[in-house]
């Protein structure tokens, strides 16, 4: 993580934040929450749902400013990369029988005093 000024515990908490905002926004949206920040060697992914027939993988990028750019910029190709291995290695380790799998981003804002900003780029990967 880049030296933001931000210490280990504020960025997990700014995070968490996030992802219980996404997941909630994901749930009103009618998915199923199969998983939260699932593990394996290769990495993590912060959601894992099923929207209709699909298995989503979902990457959560959290920022409460806009100093380094919006949350969506910070996924890099390299990160989608990588999200894509690690949906299949999902799929494969949970015999999920998914007729399509997608790799979703959802950048969250957080803005004091105010909703937040949600971004949500389907199919990224």
């Amino acid at each position: 993580m880049p030296n933001t000024g931000m210490s280990h515990k504020l960025a997990r908490a700014v995070g968490d934040h996030g992802e219980e905002i996404a997941a909630n926004l994901a749930s009103e949206w009618g998915w199923q929450i199969i998983e939260r920040n699932w593990r394996c060697q290769w990495g993590e992914i912060d959601l894992v749902a099923r929207d209709g027939s699909t298995l989503v993988v979902v990457e959560v990028k959290t920022r409460r400013s806009a100093r380094f750019g919006a949350p969506v910029e910070a996924v890099t190709r390299a990160k989608l990369g990588r999200l894509r291995r690690l949906a299949w290695a999902y799929a494969r380790e949970h015999k999920v029988q998914a007729s399509l799998i997608r790799v979703d981003v959802i950048g969250i804002m957080l803005r004091p005093g105010a909703e937040p900003l949600v971004q949500h780029l389907r199919g990224v990967a």
